[in-house]
C-alpha cells in the first residue's frame, strides 16, 4: 500500500531490438519523464529490453515483485518479433485467453476484417484490464500496477495519460521535489568527498549529483534534488562549508 509518506515509484521498460540497433530512436523516455513531471511525480529508474521473451519474462517477474508502477512500450502485437503479451503472461504464472471486451474493441474498428488475424491482439494474460487506445482501438492491457502498450507514440502517449489520470490521480503533487545545484571551481571531488557523505547521512530523503564538467576550468555541477524545505537547508549548508574551506562556486545559470 503507498502512502502520503513516500512517493510512489514510476518505472518505465522500453522493448524492441530496433531501438538496441538504432534502426529507430527512442522517444518515450523523455516524454514520459515530462508526463509524470505535469503531475507532480517523477520516474524512479527505465530498463530498455530486446524483443527476447526469456529476457522480458525476467525483467518482468522481478518488477512485478515490487510495489512499483511499471509503464511498458512496446511488443503487444501480434507478428512474430512481438513478445510482451506472451512474457507478461509468463511473468504472472497466467495463460494467455481471448480478452471478450478486447474482441469487441477490434470488431468495432475493422468489422469482419478483424479475422483471422487482428482479433490476435486480443489474447491478453487472463484476468487482464484493457487500456483504451484512442487511435485504433486495439487496447492495450494491464496487470495489477503494470500497463502494457504499443511501441508507436501516437498511441502510447495518450494511454499513458489515460492511465496516470485514471488510476493515480490521488498521487499528484503530494510531495513538492526541488532542485537546486551551484558550480564549484578549481576542486576536484575528493576534496568534496566528506562535505557530499556528511549532505548525504543529515538529509536522507535528498538526492545528492556531482558532475564533473570539462571545461576549461576544473569544474563541478554540484546539486541535490528532493523535498523542497531539505533541499534548501541543505544547499545553504553546502553553500557555506565552501566559502568556509574556500572552494569557489556559483549558482548554476540556466540556458
Amino acid at each position: 500500500m503507498m502512502t502520503n509518506t513516500m512517493p510512489a515509484r514510476f518505472g518505465a521498460i522500453i522493448i524492441g531490438d530496433e531501438i538496441l540497433s538504432g534502426k529507430r530512436q527512442d522517444a518515450h523516455l523523455n516524454k514520459v519523464i515530462s508526463m509524470l513531471g505535469a503531475r507532480g511525480l517523477a520516474l524512479s529508474w527505465a530498463e530498455y529490453l530486446g524483443d527476447d521473451r526469456a529476457q522480458i519474462t525476467a525483467t518482468l517477474q522481478r518488477t512485478m515483485a515490487s510495489s512499483d508502477i511499471v509503464l511498458c512500450f512496446g511488443g503487444i502485437g501480434a507478428t512474430p518479433d512481438d513478445q510482451t503479451r506472451q512474457a507478461a503472461a509468463e511473468a504472472a504464472n497466467l495463460p494467455i485467453v481471448r480478452h471478450s471486451g478486447a474482441v469487441a474493441e477490434i470488431e468495432a474498428r475493422y468489422g469482419k476484417d478483424a479475422y483471422p488475424k487482428r482479433v490476435l491482439m486480443a489474447d491478453f494474460p487472463r484476468d487482464a484490464a484493457l487500456i483504451p487506445n484512442p487511435v485504433n482501438r486495439v487496447p492495450g492491457f494491464s496487470l495489477g500496477r503494470h500497463y502494457f502498450m504499443p511501441g508507436f507514440p501516437e498511441m502510447a502517449w495518450p494511454m499513458t495519460e489515460w492511465i496516470l489520470d485514471t488510476h493515480y490521480a490521488h498521487l499528484f503533487h503530494l510531495h513538492q521535489v526541488a532542485e537546486s545545484s551551484i558550480l564549484v571551481f578549481d576542486t576536484g571531488e575528493s576534496q568534496l568527498l566528506d562535505l557530499m557523505e556528511k549532505i548525504t547521512r543529515q538529509y536522507p530523503s535528498i538526492k545528492l549529483f556531482s558532475l564533473p564538467r570539462l571545461d576549461e576550468r576544473r569544474t563541478i555541477e554540484l546539486g541535490i534534488k528532493g523535498d523542497t524545505t531539505a533541499v534548501a537547508n541543505a544547499m545553504q549548508q553546502i553553500q557555506a562549508a565552501l566559502a568556509e574551506a574556500g572552494h569557489p562556486w556559483q549558482p548554476v545559470i540556466e540556458g
